[in-house]
């Protein structure tokens, strides 16, 4: 080979593993994400749709559901009803095959929509999901087989919540933590080992949002929003740290908490509103207070479903309109003060996940949009119809998108 060709060639092989090292690729194992705050670490993705529409890697048929879908390495799973039962289900993520089913419990059906509504969370060699009555099971990522199954609600004597039991299973170490609502423990904390109860915590409503592990006043704390409150929980012990009232009507807390500069954000619909708290330990005890709130019909945030994602000094999220009205704003505020930036007026209802500089909002009527959004306003940069009607985040994993609705589940390329 000649001089010129060989530096050309090793030219060319410099420009492949530079274009490569900008791909980093990162999985999505548990609700809103590997750091459950909806932001991915994805780089070099797609910047707008090809004219034919979004590169379809691979489309299959699926069952009735809400939860999202979670990646880790050749495993997609989800959870859905299918022929009189609930099942947490497991696809290739390279080609849609479906790899193992397991069964939950019976086919959850409610008038605000069948099937589970929890996200699973894949933690390690295990995966583990909570179905619309509260079962929550244990089972085996590469084999689908049940390691252990309890029915928590019956078992703690509670009754499910009316729209079905919402909670995404959060681990912290050896436990898992979900939403179990009644007088003796809204929360509660199962051995990820055999499902035995390790703690229950606080009280009242259950609500539909999920448990997050958030830094607050200097320690790991798990923040619970419920149907009636927010807790500070210590994970170790169940010990309530601190709360503060939030009550919805109809128990409808159902968007998860935010850690902002050291706070906690919370939001819910039904023209409730949002709270930015402040916690601090002052004399051995934690003393809560609001740094700002926006409560009401006049509410800048006022999350109905989804869980709002905070960059940098603003925090971005769907503004619904009325007591679960059909208007939603999508909106920016000033994280720290709560003060108004701008509205993106009758985006509609959906989603939002964020990743390599872009918001990818999946609307409830299925479509999936890319918009660049910041302080100075938000662009939509393209936008297509995936799926039918749907309440999804979309998961985005290694360079590939996944979204979900009621028949089937489908993987798109997000690749430049």
């Amino acid at each position: 080979m000649t001089r010129p060709a060989l530096y050309w060639l090793s030219a060319a092989l410099l420009y492949v593993v530079a274009i490569n090292s900008l791909a980093v690729g990162a999985d999505w194992p548990q609700f809103l994400g590997k750091s459950r705050n909806g932001i991915s670490t994805e780089t070099s993705l797609l910047d707008s749709f090809p004219a034919q529409g979004p590169k379809v890697r691979w489309r299959v048929p699926g069952g009735v559901g809400m939860s999202a879908v979670v990646v880790q390495g050749q495993n997609a799973v989800t959870t859905w009803n299918n022929e009189g039962k609930q099942w947490l289900a497991s696809l290739n993520s390279d080609t849609g095959e479906k790899q193992w089913e397991a069964e939950i419990g019976p086919a959850y059906e409610n008038a605000m929509g069948d099937g589970p509504r929890a996200t699973p969370t894949i933690s390690g060699t295990q995966v583990f999901a909570y179905s619309g009555e509260g079962i929550l099971v244990a089972v085996n990522l590469d084999d689908g087989k049940v390691q252990w199954r309890k029915d928590v609600i019956k078992e703690l004597g509670t009754e499910p919540s009316e729209y079905g039991m919402s909670s995404s299973p959060l681990v912290v170490e050896a436990s898992v933590i979900v939403h179990v609502g009644g007088d003796e423990g809204a929360v509660a904390a199962f051995s990820r080992e055999d499902g035995n109860l390790l703690w229950k915590s606080g009280s009242g409503h259950a609500g539909y949002s999920s448990p997050m592990l958030l830094e607050v006043a200097g320690s790991a704390q798990v923040v619970s929003v419920t149907g009636t409150a927010v807790l500070g929980i210590n994970p170790n012990n169940g010990e309530i740290l601190w709360s503060y009232p939030f009550e919805t009507d109809y128990g409808c807390n159902t968007a998860s908490p935010v850690a902002i500069d050291g706070g906690v954000f919370i939001s819910a619909g039904e023209n409730h509103g949002s709270v930015l708290l402040n916690i601090q330990q002052k004399g051995g005890k934690y003393v809560v207070s609001e740094r700002w709130k926006s409560l009401d019909s006049k509410s800048v945030m006022r999350n109905e479903w989804q869980t709002s994602i905070v960059l940098g000094e603003y925090l971005f999220g769907f503004d619904n309109v009325g007591a679960a009205g059909p208007v939603s704003h999508f909106s920016c505020i000033e994280a720290k003060t709560g003060k108004a930036i701008w509205q993106q007026s009758r985006f509609g209802k959906g989603n939002l996940t964020y990743a390599d500089g872009k918001f990818w909002l999946t609307t409830i009527d299925g479509e999936l949009v890319i918009a660049r959004a910041d302080a100075k306003g938000f662009k939509e940069l393209s936008r297509a119809q995936l799926v039918g009607k749907n309440r999804q985040t979309l998961s985005i994993a290694n360079g590939y998108g996944y979204l979900r609705d009621d028949n089937e589940v489908v993987c798109i390329e997000l690749k430049k």
